[in-house]
């Protein structure tokens, strides 16, 4: 039976608890022997990262999911695989062929074996400086990339590490403020990475480096791309054949370049396409392809959603039919298959894909769990702002046991993504299903600056961090509310995601007196930005939300230390700029209630940036609520904290909104 209810007030099976839980966070893949390993945070676990392994795929019963069947944990707790490099991360475990584990410990950032039938054992010293991340084990070495604070500096080089218990780490290269993704040649004699300087982030500008190993160090090198794009991911397809990242057409595409006795020979694309094969290069773990066997490369290709194709010795494109469409990550790749993470509609977790069949299958998380009647009906939106097309994904409330009374219109809460320059591919994922099932539409905008457009587009928010995001979130609540004015960018409808995008212009879906905005660390300050400078939303949540830029350019860490130069200026030739951005300079025009979450030990955007407009709210008598998260850094891990914020979340759109949720605590606002 279907019962008529107010939007907000939709009775839902999804619970915080299972929404914390569906949605497996993925920390590398691997094929080891027989088997399947892979890195996942395990929420119950305060949050820790944990190596787990399976039978190989063909032997898995799919539907299976992490918790039972055949899974078992390599890593044991209390132990927590989890790089601070860049304090992002990323490559926090690598595996050896004879089953042996090499990881990098959270609590001393020392890097660790575990292996068959031992303890754990340090290969590193312990010194409190140093960490280690983007672990590598290639052609039966074991690569990373070291970080040392100490004496006011900071500094980075790639090391190979002797796999004897704290045995040697030998420096191979530096020569440069950042390096990732090294690649030694098959036969050990070159290694290739990428390297790029402060002011740079590797969006921005990168070198990707080949040089001789000599006696253990690469004496000298040379720089394969020429350092006014961001070139990524260099893989050697032989000793002399190297393949990488590169976007001098404005997307980034496959390239290589063969090796010859004199150096280099020139570029050439592989397989060009006006999409994305890379992106934003904040995990050391990233990969957007993987070279096969036989030399045929398995990529992601990101043009609003993702997808994944196989490329043939041809150059010919072929697309494997995989469920997930967003996120996409080629972890690993073994003869003609590859591991594949990502996010599909409900799910996300890890596939086997069989490169020649073209088709994959989840091996881990939990495939079909949700009815398709409970999952909407994602649209692609692009609607015009005042500095060009926007684009946005819609997912409207989905009940199949509820509808709102007539001429009810919808609240919905505009998800504005980090970085900024992250990307959302549009999945309806289980915190977004959490909310539809319960009468709540989700727009996911990839405002100006956002990946998955082309350079072009990154570029938009270049000098104008807090004008274009802003500008653009706008219009897209505009457009979907139907306040925007005529001439949008297309036809007045909305298209099927992964279709031809429609203008916004007049859609009508949302109610525009409740229509609330929600995003986390870059994403929380167009949050508070919008909230200050504009009138277009009736509520705000910040996750460890920038509110003040100019602490943000003193206070941060060194991998950001220089990001706002190209977001808003160099200091301090650009101090008042920062001032005048900021949304604490602009408290006078907060008038929307706002809830701010953060986590106590935050070192990218510390507690002060969130207790700040905490204080400043407080003293303009603005309703709020403030939580702040012991334990927590940048982005929430533990169960209990996922479930708090989510329910949290939930509880403040009601009080905000005039609708009760029929099972999450009441919040008070302050």
């Amino acid at each position: 039976m279907v019962e008529t209810l107010p939007y907000g007030s939709w009775p839902s099976p999804f619970t915080a608890v299972w929404a914390s839980g569906a949605s497996p966070r993925i920390d590398g893949a691997a094929f080891v022997g027989d088997e399947i390993w892979w890195g996942q945070s395990v929420p119950e676990e305060a949050g820790r990262t944990t190596v787990r392994r399976r039978p190989d795929a063909r032997d898995v019963r799919v539907g299976d999911d992490a918790s039972g069947g055949d899974v078992a944990d390599v890593l044991p707790a209390p132990w927590n695989a989890r790089s601070r490099v860049h304090e992002y991360g990323g490559g926090s475990w690598a595996a050896g062929d004879d089953g042996s584990l090499y990881f990098v410990e959270k609590t001393d950032q020392r890097v660790w074996a575990l292996r068959p039938g031992a303890d754990p054992v340090p290969l590193t010293p312990a010194d409190g400086a140093t960490s280690y991340g983007g672990l590598r084990f290639t052609r039966g070495r074991l690569l990373a990339v070291r970080e040392w604070r100490g004496e006011g500096v900071v500094r980075r080089g790639i090391v190979e590490i002797a796999l004897e218990r704290e045995a040697s780490v030998r420096q191979l290269v530096g020569d440069s403020d950042f390096v990732a993704q090294p690649d030694l040649s098959p036969d050990g004699t070159h290694l290739a990475w990428v390297a790029w300087d402060h002011p740079n982030m590797p969006w921005d500008r990168t070198e990707v480096r080949v040089g001789r190993i000599d006696d253990g160090r690469v004496r000298s090198w040379a720089a394969v791309t020429a350092g006014e794009t961001a070139a990524l991911e260099p893989t050697w397809r032989s000793d002399t054949d190297l393949v990488y990242l590169d976007e001098p057409t404005g997307r980034w595409n496959l390239w290589h370049r063969v090796h010859t006795g004199d150096g280099f020979g020139p570029a050439e694309p592989i397989a060009p396409t006006d999409a994305d094969t890379g992106g934003a290069l904040w995990s050391l773990g990233a990969r957007w392809y993987g070279v096969l066997d036989d030399g045929r490369i398995v990529a992601v290709r990101t043009n609003g959603a993702d997808e994944l194709v196989a490329i043939g010795a041809d150059g010919e494109s072929s697309r494997i039919d995989l469920p997930a469409t967003s996120e996409l990550n080629v972890e690993a790749v073994s003869g003609g298959r590859a591991l594949v993470s990502g996010k599909a509609p409900g799910t996300s977790g890890l596939w086997l894909v069989d490169a020649e069949a073209r088709t994959a299958r989840q091996v881990v998380g939990t495939p079909g769990e949700i009815d398709e009647q409970w999952m909407p009906t994602t649209r692609a939106m692009t609607t015009a702002g005042p500095h060009g097309e926007v684009h946005a994904f819609v997912h409207p409330p989905t009940n199949p046991g509820a509808v709102a009374p007539a001429g009810e219109r919808a609240p919905y809460v505009v998800m504005v993504h980090g970085g900024p320059t992250g990307h959302e591919g549009g999945v309806a994922d289980a915190k977004t299903v959490y909310l539809t099932s319960r009468g709540i539409g989700v727009v996911q905008v990839n405002y100006g600056g956002s990946t998955g457009y082309g350079r072009a587009y990154r570029e938009r928010l270049r000098g104008q961090w807090g004008v274009v995001d802003v500008d653009d979130v706008v219009a897209a609540a505009a457009g979907l509310a139907g306040t925007a004015g005529e001439g949008g960018a297309g036809d007045g409808g909305v298209g099927d995601a992964g279709g031809a995008d429609g203008g916004a212009g007049g859609l009508g879906l949302a109610d525009p007196d409740r229509i609330a905005i929600k995003g986390g660390s870059a994403g929380g300050w167009t949050v508070l930005a919008a909230l200050a400078r504009t009138d277009a939303f009736a509520a705000g949540i910040s996750r460890y939300g920038v509110a003040d830029a100019r602490a943000l350019a003193t206070d941060t860490h060194d991998f950001e230390s220089r990001y706002l130069d190209g977001m808003i200026g160099p200091l301090p030739e650009a101090d008042e700029l920062y001032r005048e951005r900021s949304p604490l300079t602009h408290v006078d025009g907060f008038t929307a209630p706002v809830l701010l979450l953060q986590g106590s030990e935050d070192r990218v955007v510390p507690p002060a940036q969130s207790e700040a407009i905490r204080d400043a709210l407080a003293e303009r008598g603005i309703p709020h609520a403030y939580r702040l998260y012991e334990g927590e850094g940048h982005g929430f891990r533990r169960g209990d904290t996922i479930v708090d914020a989510t329910e949290a979340e939930l509880a403040f759109l009601g009080a905000v909104f005039g609708f009760t949720p029929p099972d999450v605590p009441p919040l008070t606002l302050d």
